[in-house]
Parts: C-alpha cells; structure tokens; sequence
C-alpha cells in the first residue's frame, strides 16, 4: 500500500524550503555547528582578556554550548530584565544579538565597581537601571569586537554598537526571525554565575565563516578590499582637537556676551580629544611648542574606560 502526500502539503513543503534556503538554512546542522563553535572558541580569549581587563576581580568565562535556534526565540517571553543589544554588519542589519541574563549584569557591577569577591553578589529582580544596561553595553561591545575578527573573514560588524535594550524597550523590539545559531556563555566568578548568549543568523555565519567558501573568491574578495582601501586611505579628513575647559551653571552660561574671555582654571585638565567626522579617535595631552598650540597623542580613545571614570567620584 503506497501513501500519497496531497498537493498542498508538497505546494507548502516546496514554500518553507525555499524561504528557509532564501534566509540562510543549508540543511546541513553539522557544517553549522563547527563554524559557530570554531568561532566561538576563537573568540574565548580575547573576550575573557578584555573584560578581566576592567575589573577587579578575575571572572571565569567558558563557553557552555552551540545549537541550532531561531532569531525569534532570542528574547525570552518570560523574563523581563534580560539586556539584549543588535549589532549590524556590512552584510546583514542584525549580524549578532547579544544577551546577558540578569545574574550575569549582578556578577559585572560588584566586579567593576569593587564588590567584595567573598560576597554573593546580590540577584536583580527589579528592571534593570540605566547603569546597569551601560555596563551590559561595555561588555557586549568587547565580545562583538572579539567575534569581529580581523582581514577577509571578519564580519564586518559596525561600532558603536547601540545601547543595550531590556523591560518595556525590549519588548517592544522587532526581531526579523530566522534560522539562527546560538552560542552560550557562563560568566564564573566567587561572587556567582551568570550567563550571556550570541545569536547569529545562519546566513551571516557561513557568508564570512563557512569553511565551504572556495579560496579562490576569498583571494579576489581580498583583492577588491585591499583596492578599495587605498583609495579609502588617500581621503582626506578634518581632525578636531578639544579640551574640557571648567563647568559653569545654565544661568552662568546664560550671560555670556560677544567679546568675553574665559579664564582656565589652574587645575583645568590638560587632556584633550582628538576627533574625525565625530568620532573621537584618541586622547591628547594639549601644550604649546613656541608660538604654536599642540596635542600630543597619548592612547586611543576607550568610551568605556572613561564611562567607568565617569561614575567614580573626584
């Protein structure tokens, strides 16, 4: 006896199989799941370096698991204080999702703030605050760098990445579904666990990490960039300089006249930004050689060292 499958179930079947191949399903879980684990253990150092870089005590971090997932089940129905942030790529406007639970934005501010490490870090059950979702931004920034990568491969994702989003934000968040990939994160320190997971569309994955990609494209792909990057180098740019001169309340500002000069504090700071095109690219101590003001260039600008400076007292 022979079964016979109706039209419309082969008219849908044919439907999904062509929309899911259109989005970034290949059929093939396995070839999935070695990219994104390859990826992801890759990525390992450079995400535990960077954090532990800021904080006061060592946090542990082991990458837990890789499976298959769908974009939309990204955002949990049932848990409102998750921080979730999108991060676009040249290729794709949602290239990676990043999300920490809760526990793991407790773990990050007793550590960057200088929490006792023999003290259980205590459990957020409230909405999450405007602080604690910069701090979720700062870590989420570090680890879509770490996953970036460098040279033909790399993903091309585009910073700053937007803030984090959580509570009544993230519910109000279109999530474009689709085959994805998810990669998850245990934050270890003596304080407690957390956790934060990476999302990645199928399709994103396999564009700049799938191992089938013939090395001739790549070679011509490198060919193009490195063309299209010289002419990107001879551009010229305005470089801007300034300097933090003193603080002055709204009705000081508000009698400023034409004309005036206004006097630099002794202790002003003599630290200056040096930015192009908006966006501050280093931090330059200002001083004068002659008759001529100067910079002189120190470090590369980090908006997360100085928001960290920034909530600490003077």
């Amino acid at each position: 006896m022979q079964s016979k499958v109706s039209t419309g179930d082969t008219a849908t079947q044919g439907r999904n199989f062509i929309v899911e191949r259109l989005i970034g399903d290949t059929g093939e879980p396995e070839h999935i799941l070695k990219a994104a684990r390859s990826l992801g253990m890759r990525a390992l150092p450079a995400i535990r370096d960077s954090l532990n870089e800021q904080v006061s005590y060592p946090i542990e971090i082991e990458m837990e698991s890789v499976t298959l997932a769908r974009m939309s089940e990204a955002r949990r129905p049932d848990v409102h204080n998750d921080a979730l942030v999108v991060a676009a790529s040249a290729t794709s406007p949602d290239a990676l999702m990043l999300i920490a639970d809760s526990d793991a934005i407790s773990l990050l501010v007793s550590a960057l703030f200088g929490g006792d490490p023999d003290m259980p870090a205590s459990r957020i059950t409230r909405d999450l605050t405007a602080i604690e979702l910069e701090l979720a931004s700062v870590v989420f920034e570090a680890t879509a760098k770490a996953l970036n990568g460098s040279g033909v491969r790399a993903l091309s994702i585009k910073f700053p990445m937007p803030s984090a989003l959580s509570g009544k934000d993230l519910k109000k968040l279109v999530i474009r579904d689709g085959p994805a990939v998810r990669v998850s994160f245990s934050l270890i320190a003596p304080t407690g666990e957390g956790r934060f997971t990476v999302m990645m569309p199928q399709r994103v994955l396999l564009l700049h990490r799938g191992e089938s990609t013939a090395e001739s494209s790549r070679e011509e792909q490198a060919t193009w960039n490195a063309r299209f990057s010289e002419e990107v180098m001879r551009s010229s740019v305005r470089l801007d300089a300034t300097i933090p001169l003193s603080r002055m309340t709204l009705g000081e500002l508000s009698e400023l006249f034409v004309g005036q000069v206004i006097e630099m504090p002794e202790g002003a700071p003599t630290n200056a930004r040096l930015s192009a095109r908006r966006k501050t690219l280093f931090t330059c101590e200002f001083g004068k050689l002659g008759q001529n003001f100067t910079v002189q260039v120190i470090e590369p600008y980090d908006a997360g060292k100085e928001f960290i400076d920034g909530l600490m007292p003077r």
